[in-house]
């Protein structure tokens, strides 16, 4: 599966490509950035939650790992809460709630 989002008129992108991993027997992904990192991460599900982790390569100011829980709400909007670790120390990043915007298109500058 490919997923491609920007926000605010395309200053922030990103693409990610997921996939089933046989070997791992796990949903794994690549996510790079139009910020000049990228990540690897893995998904699970649980209780109706996604839950990922993911190593970060590349120029992410010292973040080395990222790992999130997301859920889609009865009303279609999609929440993600996510830490980050740096430094040694995880510590919060985002809780961010989306809604689609049916009007809205996948800009890059």
């Amino acid at each position: 599966m490919r997923i491609l989002h920007s926000i605010n008129d395309g200053e922030y992108g990103g693409e990610t490509i997921v996939t089933w991993d046989a070997e791992k027997k796990s949903v794994v992904y690549h996510y790079f950035t139009t910020a000049g990192f990228a990540t690897t991460g893995t998904m699970a599900f649980e209780n109706g939650k996604v839950l990922t982790n993911e190593k970060v390569s590349g120029n992410a100011g010292g973040v080395t790992e990222v790992r999130g829980t997301s859920e889609f709400a009865p009303d279609g909007s999609f929440r993600m809460k996510t830490e980050y670790l740096k430094g040694g120390k995880w510590q919060p990043a985002r809780d961010a709630t989306y809604r689609e915007d049916a009007a809205a298109s996948v800009t890059f500058k």
